[in-house]
């Protein structure tokens, strides 16, 4: 095992710690079952010498020696099994767990560089690949391995000169071992890289399959799939072929030297200080040793696979989480806001996305934000809960750098409704109560009643009890936007978000939401992101964006009277066709 195999794996038992008692109980099950098991080359010796003295006592014991012999090794084989096996699936419990947290609180950038499949497969293959390391592998090990240790001892009890020469071969082993083990462990990392493609293509294809099928694109989509698939199935058959050959390339060196033991052995001058018994005894262990040798060669393969896959897992583990050193938890804010110079770009190698943003928002102002895509306006509210930190410049909410806030606090402070409205496939109460883990069901209708929600929910059999489907699927556009609605009033937040809310909706269900906002602003600071400019007309300050910059700010009279960028605009989305 090499120095960053072994890192990785003394990380990996790091998790065993808090089970040590059920995993003393797994080595005790090892250590019988290995003694039990070693006993069975004793019980050969007892029996042919017994044959050539027999008496009324051997007749007895022996087979006593027999039953006891098999049922230590049941006991032995049920408390390794079983306390190997509970202490290695909590491993994986803990483990899956400790990635899902750390995913939870990465920064914004991690996501936007990361498909959701791939995400996924950490979660689940490759938490399973690290089940074979910490489960399987690790139950192989103790007890061939103790299995092996023991046959050898009893080996040199009975005669060591032979074993030396026996063990010779040992050196040649571990020279294949490495080599296997080294390609192995190469193989894997493909193979998990391939399943995270695998998961990802399918996952897109699946959730996107009205797209996929008003497109046509369903032979497209096949040959991406069969694409990601295959390359899957190649670097599977190079472990297949891997594993096919080192093991009988093992066993064949192994037989060597028995063929090598046997021929030593009937040598006369070892006969001569050897009893019958003693020879068979010698012969059956280590013919004994074939198979735990076989199987902990076997094995190797599964601790390659499960040390790529937890030094991946461990990969994201390690990565920074999002930066939270803020100290403030406020019970609620006020909702004055104020970009000052606010630069900001996502990466050190990329340009500004903002340039100089400087703005104050007053409490309970109401500011649309309009402009071209591209123009840095999701970027800029992005930058109020933190989703990102400014390049330059300062942020102050209420007269503080946001910075000071503790994230959590600052975070309950804001709600935001997003043309990609999420929804949970858990009920239509759950989803306007989400984040609070025992709902006030008064105030959950208070807020479906506020969004205009309630005129459709009414009308559902199961009425707020009902299943709103996996992202909402049951629901239609407008429908889901107003459960979006309903869940940022219930939040009662005194800043509010609406990025592109109302783009994508009828014009029944857009009157039915622009109701709904104009009750859910009352009061809160507004930042508003519009791409129909209807909507926005009762903004107290309109803003348009070019760029990354701010061009243009006034009312929406005053901005037509000014017939700058914001009137250019309203004409484009107004003009009359010719």
């Amino acid at each position: 095992m090499t120095d960053s195999s072994w890192v990785i794996y003394k990380r990996l038992l790091s998790y065993v710690k808090p089970h040590w008692r059920m995993f003393a109980l797994a080595i005790i099950g090892f250590l019988i079952y290995a003694a039990s098991s070693t006993a069975l080359a004793e019980m050969m010796k007892r029996l042919i010498d017994g044959i050539q003295n027999p008496d009324a006592a051997f007749r007895f014991f022996l087979p006593l020696f027999v039953v006891l012999m098999f049922a230590a090794r049941g006991v032995g084989t049920f408390l390794s099994t079983y306390y190997m096996a509970y202490v290695g699936r909590y491993v994986i419990h803990t483990l899956r767990c400790d990635v899902f947290d750390h995913m939870l609180h990465l920064p914004g950038r991690f996501f936007d560089q990361h498909s959701s499949g791939h995400l996924v497969s950490r979660v689940t293959y490759h938490v399973e690949q690290v089940a074979g390391a910490a489960t399987n592998a690790v139950t192989v090990i103790l007890r061939e391995g103790l299995f092996v240790i023991g046959l050898i001892l009893y080996l040199l009890w009975t005669n060591w000169m032979l074993t030396l020469l026996f063990l010779g071969v040992t050196p040649v082993i571990a020279v294949v071992v490495s080599y296997v083990s080294k390609r192995f462990r190469k193989i894997s990392k493909r193979i998990q890289n391939s399943v995270g493609d695998v998961t990802h293509v399918a996952s897109e294809a699946l959730t996107g399959y009205r797209v996929v099928r008003t497109h046509g694109a369903e032979g497209f989509e096949k040959k991406r799939f069969e694409r990601a698939s295959e390359e899957n199935r190649r670097q599977s058959m190079k472990q297949a072929m891997t594993r096919a050959v080192s093991s009988p390339v093992i066993l064949m060196l192994v037989a060597i030297s028995m063929a090598l033991l046997v021929w030593l052995a009937m040598a006369p001058a070892f006969m001569a200080n050897m009893t019958p018994g003693e020879f068979v005894a010698f012969i059956t262990a280590a013919a004994l040793m074939i198979k735990p040798v076989r199987q902990l060669t076997e094995i190797n393969g599964d601790i390659q696979k499960g040390l790529a896959a937890a030094a991946e897992l461990f990969a994201v583990v390690d990565l920074p989480r999002e930066t939270d050193e803020g100290t403030l938890a406020p019970e609620t804010l006020e909702g004055d806001v104020r970009f000052e110079n606010i630069g900001f770009r996502y990466g050190e190698e990329h340009p500004n996305v903002l340039h100089g943003i400087d703005l104050h928002v007053a409490p309970g102002e109401m500011i649309a934000i309009v402009g071209r895509s591209g123009a840095g306006k999701s970027t800029l509210v992005g930058l109020l809960p933190r989703f990102y930190r400014p390049s330059e410049g300062r942020l102050l909410i209420d007269g503080v750098d946001s910075d000071e806030y503790e994230l959590g606090a600052l975070r309950r402070q804001i709600a935001i409704v997003s043309q990609q409205v999420t929804l949970f496939n858990t009920t239509i109460a759950a989803n306007i109560a989400y984040g609070d883990s025992v709902p006030d069901l008064a105030r959950v209708k208070e807020a479906a009643d506020a969004a205009y929600a309630s005129e459709f929910i009414d009308k559902l059999a199961q009425g707020f009890d009902t299943l709103v489907g996996e992202n909402g699927l049951t629901l239609s556009g407008g429908q889901r936007q107003r459960l979006a609605i309903a869940r940022a009033i219930y939040k009662q937040a005194p800043i509010l978000i609406f990025d592109e809310a109302t783009s994508a909706l009828d014009s029944e269900s857009e009157r039915y939401i622009q109701k709904a906002l104009e009750y859910v602003c009352k009061g809160r600071t507004t930042l508003v992101i519009a791409h129909r400019l209807s909507t926005i007309e009762r903004a107290d300050r309109i803003l348009v964006m070019e760029q990354g910059r701010i061009v243009e700010s006034g009312t929406h009279q005053a901005l037509l009277e000014r017939d700058g960028a914001y009137a250019a605009l309203h004409k484009m989305q107004f003009q009359e066709p010719a």
